[in-house]
């Protein structure tokens, strides 16, 4: 399985104390120069993390959207490699990916995953501590996701 991330989900794990996760439930995780940029900078990458340069500079379809340069790197990489998933939170970088073709993940949405493969036993004390971290979500979206997780 090919996933490739942005910034937001690593650092939301990160700030969970829960990176563990991405591992269990991804085996490896791609990322952009940027994002490594943004997420890790001078430190060293967790074995599943693996730094892939794009082959192509960015497309014109990329740079056309108001996105920061992790969600367009990403975003490309995603496409070049034909990824299974593309892990991203914002909405507007959500949206161009889905318009581009790819299935994209937030945060919560592993979390999700992770509680349907009994990698955790709850969704909602994390979801809580996200938002107390300033973890922003539509409230329908935590309402669905808990839901699903057989928790509201």
């Amino acid at each position: 399985m090919i996933v490739v991330s942005n910034s937001s989900p690593l650092i939301s794990f990160e700030q969970l104390g829960k990176a563990d996760l991405l591992a269990k439930l991804f085996d490896k995780i791609l990322i952009p120069p940027a994002v490594r940029q943004e997420t890790y900078e001078v430190l060293l990458l967790p074995q599943w993390v693996e730094e892939r340069s794009l082959s192509q500079p960015l497309s014109a379809l990329t740079l056309r959207w108001r996105l920061g340069n992790g969600e367009r790197e990403a975003i490309a990489l995603a496409l070049e490699l034909q990824a299974d998933f593309l892990l991203m939170d914002e909405l507007a970088g959500r949206r161009v990916a889905i318009s581009l073709g790819l299935k994209a993940l937030g945060t919560l949405g592993i979390l999700l995953q992770a509680k349907q493969r009994n990698l955790i036993p709850a969704v909602k004390p994390l979801v809580e501590q996200l938002l107390a971290f300033g973890f922003h979500a539509d409230e329908e979206l935590v309402v669905w996701v808990l839901q699903s997780a057989g928790e509201k």
